[in-house]
C-alpha cells in the first residue's frame, strides 16, 4: 500500500462518528495506531479544526499516534497530566476557568483533584476515533500537516491559535511555580 493510500484510509477512519469516552475505552484495540479528538463548536470555540463529516457537529481539535491504542488514552490521556501534551494543553486552556492548579513531581503535573476534574470534563466534552496502523509515526506527521488539528503545535501551522496553545502549555508549567532544589 502507498503512503497516500495509507494516508487516505487512515483519515477516512478517523472522519467516522466519534465515540464517547466510556465506550471508546473498552473498544479501543491494543495495536498501534492513531487517534484523533472531537468536540463541538461551542467546546473551546476559538479552536476551529475540520468538521466531522460522519457527525458535523464535531470538529476536530487532536491528532496523536500510538503504539498501543488502547494504553495510551486510557493510561495516559485519561489519567496522568505528565505523559500526555493533549491533557497538559487542556489544562493549560481550561486554569483560568476551571481553576486547575498544578505541582512538581519529578515533571509538572496537576494535583490528584483536578487530574479527576480534567477527565471529568473529557468525558463530558470530547469524543474520540481511531485507526489502526502498523506504523502510525510514518503518516502522523503527513496527517497533521493536512488536518491541521488546532491543539497540535508541529505541523498544525500558524496563528492565533498556534500562539495560544504555547501560551496555554506555558501557563501550564508557570502554575507549578519553580523547580523544587534538591
Amino acid at each position: 500500500m502507498s503512503e497516500e493510500t495509507a494516508v487516505q484510509r487512515t483519515t477516512a477512519a478517523l472522519f467516522t462518528s466519534p465515540c464517547a469516552l466510556s465506550e471508546a475505552a473498552a473498544a479501543l484495540p491494543k495495536t498501534p495506531g492513531l487517534y484523533a479528538w472531537w468536540a463541538a463548536p461551542t467546546v473551546l470555540p476559538s479552536f476551529a479544526g475540520p468538521e466531522n463529516s460522519a457527525d458535523p457537529g464535531r470538529r476536530l481539535l487532536y491528532l496523536g499516534k500510538a503504539t498501543r491504542l488502547r494504553s495510551r488514552i486510557t493510561s495516559n490521556h485519561l489519567r496522568r497530566s505528565g505523559s500526555s501534551t493533549l491533557r497538559r494543553t487542556l489544562a493549560g486552556l481550561l486554569m483560568a476557568t476551571e481553576g486547575y492548579r498544578t505541582t512538581w513531581t519529578d515533571r509538572v503535573v496537576l494535583v490528584p483533584e483536578d487530574e479527576e476534574r480534567l477527565t471529568e470534563w473529557m468525558h463530558e466534552h470530547l469524543s474520540l476515533t481511531w485507526a489502526e496502523h502498523p506504523d502510525p509515526l510514518s503518516v502522523e506527521g503527513e496527517l497533521i500537516s493536512r488536518l491541521g488539528p488546532p491543539l497540535n503545535v508541529d505541523g498544525a501551522g500558524r496563528g492565533v491559535a498556534l500562539e495560544t496553545v504555547k501560551e496555554a502549555r506555558a501557563r501550564y508549567y508557570a502554575g507549578a511555580g519553580p523547580r523544587p532544589i534538591g
